[in-house]
């Protein structure tokens, strides 16, 4: 029989009986992932299917991009996720935080832009890769932007990673300069890891410092926030985040000069922006220090608070404050959610903040109205000489709270009775608690603190959370972990007469990394001050046993069309210290999550989201793997687990998706567990 063409004609030339055409299949689209979490609604969402429930375990590596090499030294806390534009991916990587543009589909290197700034860089607070690069294009120019360690911001020609010679001086702005305050360009603390808000025409720069908690001195730089023009890099705005004499908020810093004194209150966060309504929503931090406010008496806006500003000039238009005069570091970490939600019969153009307090705040964004209610609930006062406290506190009516919120014996450890008997002496030794339970003095002879739960670094921190459109819901990881914050006069190397103590439990990243407020324990003038049944100050462990009963990580699907919780799953595999303790022998534990830092990702079924934490046993089915970690699918409507996949390492970054050339990707940054950085795309087997 002679061989046929596909249109149905002998191949020899001669005449044959035509067949009927071979269905040509339409391939997906390419899509891109230009913003940090996809769009500036920080929605983190992409509607892709052809990863689903049915093949998510069948997910393969198809390229990998090891970031040792950019910069003097390895980087094992790699935060970034990438861009995807016109299959070209962008991001920042390595210790020197270093611009690489990627071939999106082999992971191959197109370009690599780094700057090397010497003793500044040395003394900026936030070191290392951050979180990436910000897109701008009208059109014709196509521009990364990103902000360098030492605190610049730089234009980068997307084709070339050339700097733009005509952003700023040759492609860079000083942003240690135009900031109304003086400073030494080489030693002043200031920086940003979060990358900057590109909205319309108007590249919008917050400000990072170092930890608050033991403040070296009463003052400092503060973090007012800016935008400049994304074409020639003139300031444009500037927006006080400590308000000026004669300025709307001045009049909630109590006392004279403390405004003019403060320091911080930085947008260390990424930012939201509606590019409809022209406005930008900036997620603001505490002033100087995190757990002593007592040269700051009053509310002290702009801390914790949502503010909505005009992209074009930077006028505040509302605010919202989540907390007042805090004192429990529960800064807004992350960027809010902007979604249209449907609500007593109407669509509501809505803004939804996570929170460390594991809360979603969820307001009106034109006007900065609480959807639901959010009653002002009286709170207790503390103890501590000198201080200023608020008398009520904002409390989310809806969505309920979707972390641990209060320390008291429904929330410790019950393994066992002995676990749990242990668990209650402890707390004994502490002031307990609500959300808002005060840090208190800590003392030898009496009580050595106050337990509080969500701890420092949450509930949900600077990952953040994801938005489905399909569905109206928010999609949310948080730790549940306890901190020990004790409050001790004197102590000479603070001059507020009073400095943090100390925390004490899980904690997601290693004390060396952390500083006073977030490593071990500090005994100080209480050295050697034991309790009669063993316990030490500082203490908030149970024979190596987190203080909390579990679930420690846990993923929330929140519905913003009911104000409900409609389902919540313990995310991450139990760790291995659980697994092994010689306490729990022969108990059947449940998975029990993880506590860390973590972002999910949503698309048009499954919620995306890696595990914190090293494995050593092997972890899914099939038994491979072992030391490293999974990245997790749950179906979004129930939450039932669908898949996973072997990672190296812990997720340090957030995951991102993208279509192209016919083939769905998800992109993820993993490193720690003496793992170095790295970036991992998946795809299906061709």
């Amino acid at each position: 029989m002679p061989l046929l063409s596909r249109r149905g004609t002998l191949l020899s030339g001669i005449a044959a009986i035509a067949l009927p055409a071979l269905p040509v299949l339409a391939q997906p689209a390419d899509t891109d992932w230009k913003h940090y979490a996809a769009d500036a609604a920080n929605t983190r969402y992409a509607p892709l299917d052809q990863i689903d429930a049915t093949n998510f375990s069948k997910l393969e590596v198809a390229w990998r991009f090891k970031t040792d090499n950019l910069g003097p030294r390895r980087e094992f806390q790699y935060e970034g996720t990438p861009l995807v534009v016109k299959g070209r991916l962008f991001c920042t990587a390595g210790s020197r935080r270093a611009v690489v543009c990627l071939d999106a589909a082999t992971g191959e290197q197109r370009w690599m832009y780094s700057l090397d700034e010497g003793v500044r860089a040395r003394n900026a607070p936030r070191q290392f890769s951050g979180h990436g690069v910000s897109y701008w294009t009208d059109g014709k120019e196509e521009r990364i932007f990103y902000v360098t360690i030492g605190y610049r911001l730089v234009a980068l020609d997307a084709r070339t990673g050339q700097p733009i010679p005509s952003f700023g001086e040759q492609g860079m702005v000083d942003l240690k300069q135009n900031i109304e305050q003086e400073m030494d360009l080489d030693k002043e603390p200031i920086g940003l890891h979060a990358t900057p808000l590109v909205a319309r025409d108007t590249v919008i720069v917050g400000a990072a410092f170092l930890a608050g908690s033991v403040p070296a001195k009463k003052g400092g730089i503060k973090g007012y926030v800016r935008g400049f023009d994304a074409r020639t890099g003139r300031r444009k705005w500037i927006f006080h985040t400590i308000p000026k004499k004669g300025e709307f908020g001045y009049d909630t810093w109590l006392k004279a000069g403390e405004a003019e004194q403060a320091g911080n209150a930085g947008m260390w966060a990424e930012a939201s922006a509606d590019l409809d309504l022209g406005l930008a929503y900036l997620p603001i931090e505490m002033p100087t220090g995190d757990a002593a406010g007592i040269n700051r008496a009053g509310n002290t806006l702009f801390s914790e608070s949502i503010v909505a500003v005009d992209i074009e000039t930077g006028r505040r238009k509302w605010h919202y404050q989540t907390v007042h005069h805090g004192l429990w570091d529960r800064d807004i970490p992350c960027a809010p959610i902007l979604c249209d939600i449907p609500h007593q019969g109407r669509v509501i153009k809505a803004l939804a903040q996570p929170s460390k307090q594991a809360w979603l705040y969820v307001l009106d964004r034109e006007t900065g109205a609480p959807v639901w209610p959010i009653p002002e609930v009286p709170v207790p006062a503390g103890d501590v000489p000198g201080e200023w406290y608020a008398p009520t506190q904002p409390m989310s009516s809806a969505p309920p709270a979707y972390g641990v919120q209060h320390v008291n014996d429904d929330t410790l450890i019950d393994f066992t009775p002995e676990l749990h008997a242990k668990a209650k002496r402890l707390a004994a030794h502490y002031k307990t608690g609500g959300p808002f339970e005060p840090p208190s003095l800590s003392r030898a002879d009496g009580t050595w603190g106050t337990l509080q739960a969500p701890g420092f670094t949450g509930g949900t921190n600077w990952p953040g959370g994801c938005y489905d459109p399909d569905t109206h819901r928010v999609f949310v990881f948080t730790q549940n972990v306890v901190s020990v914050v004790g409050i001790i006069p004197g102590d000479p190397r603070h001059t507020e007469n009073a400095y943090v103590r100390g925390i004490a439990g899980i904690s997601p990243r290693p004390a060396s990394a952390m500083g006073d407020a977030d490593g071990a324990p500090r005994t100080d003038t209480m050295e050697g001050a034991m309790a009669a049944d063993g316990f030490r100050p500082g203490q908030a462990t149970i024979d190596g046993l987190p203080l909390l009963k579990p679930p420690y990580g846990t993923l929330s699907a929140l519905n913003l069309s009911t104000g409900a919780l409609d389902w919540q799953v313990a995310h991450g595999d139990t760790p291995d210290a659980i697994k092994n303790h010689p306490a729990l022998k022969g108990l059947n534990i449940p998975r029990t999550g993880r506590p860390g830092l973590l972002g999910p990702l949503v698309t048009k079924s499954l919620v995306i989201c890696g595990e914190a934490g090293m494995n050593t046993t092997p972890t899914n089915a099939a038994g491979k793997g072992g030391r490293g970690a999974m990245l997790r699918a749950y179906d979004k409507a129930t939450g039932e687990e669908k898949g996973a996949v072997y990672m190296a390492a812990p997720q340090s970054g957030s995951p991102m998706t993208y279509m192209l050339g016919g083939r769905q990707y998800i992109v993820v940054a993993i490193s720690g567990g003496g793992y170095s950085g790295e970036l991992v795309a998946y795809r299906l087997p061709a």
